[in-house]
């Protein structure tokens, strides 16, 4: 059985609020016995713009570190879950939604797919665990290098790179 999860927020470009990373988590936690492989993908032309800025909101010490925990916490259920996961990569795959992406077993980009990690131009960290997952697949300096600078990868670029498995 496959199950096929969809992030259903097109109009913006399914960027993740506190709701989705809720959803993707409970949906995750609860995957059948039969379910043998899962695709992750975003509706429409991206997979995830990231967090959704609209909702980002100015929050102490404790309660970054909580907010931070909920993505952890949704992430290590697709990483470490019953079933493999394969993300579907289209379109703008930067930020959360990168993160997203790296919890996921397999990566198959198509030519649109770009990756960013904006935050570190915003003044944001990255919570979602880009900090441990990304550098495992691109490595450190090339992480550091996005953060600091903005630099966007193209798909293309990217798959060599280790941001997907398969070009298609």
């Amino acid at each position: 059985k496959l199950l096929v999860v969809r992030l259903a927020r097109p109009a913006k470009r399914n960027a993740l609020n506190d709701a989705t990373v809720e959803a993707i988590d409970r949906v995750f936690s609860s995957v059948s016995d039969d379910v043998r492989a899962i695709v992750l993908h975003g509706e429409g032309a991206h997979f995830s713009a990231g967090l959704d800025l609209a909702e980002l909101t100015e929050r102490d010490a404790v309660q970054g570190l909580m907010h931070s925990r909920m993505w952890h916490q949704a992430l290590d259920r697709i990483q470490f879950g019953k079933a493999p996961v394969i993300a579907a990569l289209h379109g703008a795959v930067i930020g959360g939604g990168l993160e997203l992406a790296c919890a996921a077993h397999i990566r198959v980009a198509e030519p649109s797919a770009y990756y960013a990690l904006p935050e570190g131009q915003r003044g944001i960290f990255v919570g979602g665990g880009a900090s441990v997952r990304l550098p495992r697949l691109i490595g450190v300096p090339l992480m550091l290098d996005m953060m600091m600078t903005g630099r966007v990868i193209k798909a293309e670029e990217g798959k060599p790179l280790g941001f997907a498995q398969y070009l298609v």
